[in-house]
């Protein structure tokens, strides 16, 4: 779906403007407010309210998101190709606050056709969607990518949950002192 090569470690994340509804407003938030001089996590799945997404992917970033906040984290973000009435929904049905998880809606999949991971869900009926992954983000630069196997059949999801995260924030930590 997409032919722009995906981006990883060294990289840049891709200059976005983000339309977020919060409060009953409108606002916008551009990448630089997300990620300049700020140490962050985005993970990324294909869709609000879907099954892993909603059972374990979400959930295990809420559970683990004073962790690795411990760990040197500013903000975690969870990003889908949704609108933001409908991440909106799902942070209220998920019980998830923003200190916690802050919801990165990417509406008009710009931020995830720029990062190489945008995939066509059609056949399912999802239309284009995000691939599932996360990373670590320092300064607007990606230092790590958890990026799910691109040729696993269905929605894999093994290695860019909050465990994996933690585990090398973690590591990286130790690593320091």
């Amino acid at each position: 779906m997409t032919d722009i090569k995906q981006k990883g470690p060294g990289d840049r994340v891709p200059q976005t403007t983000f339309r977020v509804r919060r409060d009953g407003d409108w606002t916008t938030w551009q990448s630089a407010d997300i990620f300049a001089g700020r140490a962050v996590v985005v993970f990324a799945l294909p869709g609000a309210f879907t099954p892993t997404c909603s059972k374990s992917h979400l959930p295990g970033f809420k559970r683990d998101a004073a962790a690795i906040r411990a760990a040197g984290v500013d903000e975690i973000y969870c990003l889908s190709v949704n609108d933001s009435f409908v991440m909106n929904a799902w942070a209220k049905d998920q019980e998830v606050a923003d200190d916690e998880v802050t919801m990165l809606p990417d509406g008009n999949a710009d931020f995830t056709r720029d990062m190489g991971m945008l995939v066509d869900r059609s056949v399912l009926g999802f239309g284009p969607r995000s691939w599932r992954y996360a990373m670590v983000v320092r300064d607007g630069v990606i230092e790590r990518m958890f990026v799910e196997d691109r040729d696993a059949p269905g929605d894999p999801f093994q290695v860019s949950g909050a465990p994996a995260v933690l585990a090398y924030l973690n590591g990286r930590a130790a690593a320091a002192d």
